[in-house]
């Protein structure tokens, strides 16, 4: 099946393997663009997480597919030092031919000039339309739609109600959040989706380097086991609820608070929640116990049974397709 996302990321089965911190290692990328789809690579999780230095981890990469890849900036905030870090590793990326770059916060323009004067691609997550126009303005070529039922940071809206709020737009979109089933890629794309992407269903694959303790909690969980708490980078991320997050509650307290509504500590609030989460994460790898960590996932966990290869959960995506 050809979209105008498969086009313009060069793959034949229009799947993408979200970014994931820390879940996103070499061998999951490469995995599901190898089948077919789009692996996409998260930097911090392959150098911080998983050990590579970066142009090593992408080359380790290309040792296992010579398949199209993807890279994922995050490109909020002011720090002088990441926006550099960022900078050098788009740059590395576009000299070792990766050509599609999805952005997440911020403004993407600098991103797009980079990634346009080579030739390549730029879509951009979005949660609602005013996030999507200041993509749009921002030169982006398509939006990636994160909705309600996606894990992590997630969306307020329906993947039909976002759809039809972004579609008018005019670029291709790509739904994010709450398909882990065939069936659910398909009905997305009935909706007029020009690809899907997954990320609960890819951390319970055999390629995925990450706790069997993680992968169990996704096939044990349904719908009503996914919560959403603030308590972890100060706006709402889709988790499992497990003993950890019980103790710990869902809400932000009354400092953060204070803190998130201002336009400057806002920024602050964020940076000590982000500091703290980047450790928890790091560690959910291989903790094998629900006290002390938290595992993030979607609803899509309510259709997701087995531990398989993730080329396998590409191919019978594509079949319905057939």
């Amino acid at each position: 099946m050809h979209t105008p996302f498969t086009r313009h990321a060069g793959v034949d089965i229009p799947v993408i393997c979200g970014p994931m911190y820390p879940c996103s290692n070499p061998e999951l990328v490469a995995a599901v663009s190898e089948a077919g789809g789009l692996g996409i690579v998260q930097p911090i999780a392959l150098t911080y997480v998983h050990g590579y230095e970066y142009r090593a981890g992408l080359r380790r990469i290309r040792e296992l597919t010579s398949k199209p890849i993807g890279f994922n900036a995050l490109i909020e905030g002011n720090n002088k030092l990441y926006r550099r870090r960022m900078e050098e590793w788009i740059d590395v990326a576009l000299e070792e031919g990766v050509r599609f770059f999805l952005t997440s916060l911020g403004n993407p323009r600098w991103v797009v000039d980079k990634v346009h004067a080579v030739g390549g691609v730029v879509y951009h997550d979005v949660t609602e339309r005013k996030w999507a126009q200041k993509g749009i303005d921002g030169g982006v070529d398509g939006l990636v739609a994160v909705n309600r039922r996606a894990g992590g940071h997630t969306g307020s809206r329906t993947a039909e109600a976002l759809f039809e709020e972004l579609a008018p737009l005019g670029l291709p979109i790509v739904s994010a959040g709450g398909v882990g089933t065939a069936a659910e890629f398909a009905a997305h794309l009935r909706l007029g989706y020009a690809g899907v992407q997954l990320g609960t269903r890819f951390i319970a694959t055999t390629e995925c380097i990450t706790s069997a303790a993680y992968k169990q909690a996704i096939l044990e969980a349904d719908e009503q086991d996914i919560v959403l708490t603030m308590r972890l980078t100060g706006v709402p991320v889709s988790v499992i609820r497990n003993d950890y997050i019980q103790r710990l509650g869902t809400d932000a307290g009354w400092f953060a608070r204070w803190m998130l509504r201002g336009r400057r500590t806002k920024h602050w609030m964020r940076t000590w929640y982000a500091l703290n989460s980047v450790r928890r994460l790091k560690r959910s790898l291989t903790s094998e116990t629900a006290t002390s960590e938290y595992w993030q996932a979607g609803k899509s966990v309510a259709g997701i049974h087995d531990v398989r290869p993730a080329g396998d959960i590409v191919r019978e995506f594509a079949a319905v397709l057939d």
